[in-house]
């Protein structure tokens, strides 16, 4: 399956299907998972990162066990919109994923999400172990619940 871009990707999925928001980091993979009608998303777990390999085991058990019918990659772009450091590991990330599943995915900018959660968290007085042990998920389900919003808007 090839890469999407964000306007043409939901005309890849089945009805029904879920997708799931990935927010890819050096020591973790952040996991939201939408609903079947694309509507809210909501935090799924952490995968801590080791081979690329075992990182695609959980990810693959997490699409398998949830019926996901793709993948929402948050890109971490620099806030001009360009390509920073992390970005073209983030994209390489992708292109693997495609490699070794046939799985709709796009990339969805993720300028600011960790911060964001994180001041909500710190606003909703969360401890620091806590907000560490759920700022992954909780950023990725900011970058899936971002493109469900778009997406829905623009299919209106």
């Amino acid at each position: 399956m090839p890469l999407c871009n964000p306007g043409e990707f939901r005309a890849t999925l089945s009805p029904g299907t879920r997708l799931i928001g990935l927010d890819v980091g050096t020591k973790t993979i952040g996991m939201a998972l939408s609903d079947t009608r694309l509507v809210i998303a909501t935090p799924l777990a952490t995968i801590r990162r080791g081979t690329f390999k075992a990182d695609m085991a959980a990810l693959s058990a997490a699409i398998d066990g949830h019926g996901a019918g793709g993948l929402v990659v948050g890109l971490p772009l620099r806030l001009d919109g360009k390509d920073g450091p992390r970005t073209q590991s983030v994209r390489q990330f992708g292109k693997n994923v495609l490699a070794a599943r046939d799985q709709p995915l796009t990339f969805w900018d993720e300028r600011m999400s960790t911060l964001a959660v994180e001041r909500g968290m710190i606003e909703a007085d969360l401890t620091r172990k806590r907000r560490a042990e759920i700022i992954d998920r909780a950023a990725a389900a900011y970058i899936l619940q971002g493109f469900l919003d778009w997406m829905n808007r623009e299919r209106r």
